[in-house]
């Protein structure tokens, strides 16, 4: 009662013998004696029982959440749902299950992407922050790649795409620690796989894979990048042509959700 009390949007005095017009809402609060809350006829008011007669307070009206208010509400949602995954490394079924529900109401609520008018928001650096795919242990997701674990002693880094809408380059790029026999120190690497982009439709983008550079980092930073040679297209397995599509499900100035066209879902922030 307090609460309403102290911010009545307007007054209403019921018609009686003792009626007593009150100008002002804090007049109200200085001489009103003690009041009982009799009735409330709807959400929004509330009907007082006093000496004086009838009092009713209209409290004003609980506008709805704005789109954009929505949607960054959302947003913390899914962020919140993939944190603490390592990249979806760490997932269970059941966190594999609640980031893609989060993230579905995210898309369901802002709606479909549209990349021919927002192609520039796609340009830049953006950081993996969680892929579905990654749930299976190994660098590939759904396809072929290194497992992750004691077989080969691979750490995964940080993962990005750099994206540049200008010349359609499309690089995914990967940090590794490779392990080594002791005492030698472990073996530290980025990988780049350079892609050209194209899209397909309003929001879908397919990439085409053009080649693989690995450069040394911390203590061997001062050898040279390697080209890694390309598997000839006649020796490449069905499930590994260098080209790939995903859809892009959501897309603002610093976050993106994508679907992978073997079931991925993967977020990034630009970094």
């Amino acid at each position: 009662m307090a609460s309403v009390l102290r911010s009545p949007l307007s007054l209403s005095h019921h018609a009686s013998a003792s009626a007593t017009s009150f100008p002002t809402a804090p007049h109200i609060l200085r001489n009103l004696p003690p009041l009982q809350r009799r009735s409330c006829d709807f959400k929004n008011q509330i009907v007082c029982q006093s000496s004086y007669g009838e009092v009713t307070f209209i409290q004003p009206p609980k506008s709805a959440p704005s789109k954009a208010d929505l949607d960054a509400s959302l947003k913390i949602k899914l962020l919140s749902a993939v944190s603490g995954l390592n990249r979806g490394l760490a997932a269970s079924e059941d966190d594999l299950r609640k980031a893609d529900e989060a993230a579905k109401e995210l898309e369901a609520a802002a709606g479909p992407v549209d990349l021919c008018a927002d192609m520039d928001k796609l340009q830049g650096r953006w950081k993996l922050i969680y892929s579905s795919a990654f749930s299976s242990r190994t660098l590939g997701g759904s396809r072929p790649g290194p497992p992750t674990g004691r077989l080969l002693p691979i750490t995964l880094g940080q993962v990005f795409q750099r994206i540049d809408v200008f010349s359609k380059d499309f690089d995914n790029i990967v940090e590794l620690e490779l392990g080594a026999p002791w005492p030698l120190p472990p073996v530290e690497l980025t990988a780049t796989l350079a892609h050209k982009f194209e899209l397909i439709g309003s929001s879908g983008i397919k990439i085409m894979f053009d080649k693989t550079t690995v450069k040394a980092t911390g203590n061997l930073a001062q050898l040279p990048a390697l080209d890694v040679p390309r598997i000839p297209d006649a020796l490449r397995p069905q499930s590994n042509t260098g080209s790939g599509e995903f859809e892009v499900t959501y897309l603002d100035s610093d976050t993106r959700i994508t679907r992978g066209d073997r079931g991925e879902l993967r977020v990034f922030v630009i970094a």
